[in-house]
């Protein structure tokens, strides 16, 4: 059953009325809220990276707020354990059995903080509860509920005693995107209330987590037009035939666009995916996907621009098939 006229504008008036919320902490960076939102009614994670004192960790700890639910805060160092992620087993004395102690991923939002300064056994440790929604441990899966929303930031400025995030991890995340820093008038009001310790903490829900995982099933009605989809399979394969990537998007990439944007043309009154909402995406959601040819990024081509020419050859779609 396909996305209603009225429904789509619902979910566009509460997906404002949540970006607002968080924009009351959050100043000035309205493209970011819309992102991270998106990915949470797209039921995918975010990774953001940025220089530090842009505000990752208050967008996350402002979308927590805005969604009430559960959320917890994993910062991540080198000496971090997986079992300090996920949980474990611990032996009961009286009982004589094992009983498994949740982690602190087992909650609707979490922040994983600095993420690259874990170790990669520790940063694997998540790449099941992202894909699958669930950890498994001792051969018995736990499921970790609906809504689920890893937001994970890092810092790239700084080398020393961080891991690099693999390939396989970085597949996991919906979307990649920064914050960057505010502009002048969004910097004064800032400085202005400096007094303020956490932006976030005046924050008041708007949704609960419950009516979030109903946002997310409504997007996934949103119709799609064949040439839409078209559209996008012949995206993904000229990032896989560009001279400069070694590997292009994959079949997961395109999936995950189409969920995306899903939500964007809902998030903007329609019940129907158009070329534009796709065209929005594609940085977000596919740069950290391609991996270039090491050669032509010494030449200083970026995922970016590789994804422009992309967009700029392959015909959009102009008429319903």
């Amino acid at each position: 059953m396909s996305m209603t006229p009225d429904q789509a504008l619902r979910f566009a008036s509460t997906f404002d009325k949540l970006a607002v919320n968080i924009s009351q902490a959050v100043l000035g960076k309205p493209v970011a809220v819309r992102l991270v939102l998106t990915a949470l009614f797209a039921e995918g994670h975010v990774l953001l990276e940025d220089t530090p004192g842009t505000g990752k960790t208050l967008l996350a700890r402002a979308l927590a707020a805005t969604v009430d639910s559960t959320h917890n805060r994993i910062q991540f160092t080198p000496d971090l354990l997986p079992s300090d992620v996920t949980g474990t087993e611990i032996y009961n004395q009286k009982t004589g059995d094992f009983s498994y102690h949740r982690g602190p991923v087992f909650a609707s939002i979490v922040l994983a903080d600095e993420i690259n300064r874990a170790s990669p056994k520790t940063q694997s440790a998540l790449l099941e509860v992202m894909e699958e929604s669930q950890v498994t441990v001792d051969g018995k899966a736990h499921h970790v509920g609906r809504p689920f929303m890893v937001i994970a930031t890092q810092n790239p400025i700084e080398q020393a005693g961080t891991y690099p995030l693999p390939e396989a991890q970085l597949d996991r995340f919906l979307i990649k995107t920064s914050i960057g820093f505010p502009d002048i008038a969004a910097t004064v009001d800032i400085l202005s209330g400096a007094a303020i310790r956490d932006r976030s903490a005046a924050i008041k829900p708007i949704i609960s987590g419950a009516e979030a995982a109903k946002m997310a099933e409504m997007a996934a009605t949103v119709h799609l037009e064949p040439a839409v989809l078209e559209y996008i399979a012949r995206l993904a394969e000229a990032t896989r035939t560009a001279a400069e990537t070694r590997v292009g998007v994959s079949v997961r990439g395109g999936v995950a666009l189409v969920r995306a944007a899903r939500v964007l043309a809902a998030a903007q009154g329609r019940h129907y995916l158009i070329p534009d909402d796709v065209k929005a995406l594609v940085g977000p959601v596919w740069a950290h996907r391609l991996i270039l040819h090491p050669e032509v990024e010494f030449e200083g081509v970026t995922a970016e621009s590789v994804l422009g020419r992309v967009l700029s050859q392959v015909p959009a779609p102009k008429e319903r098939a």
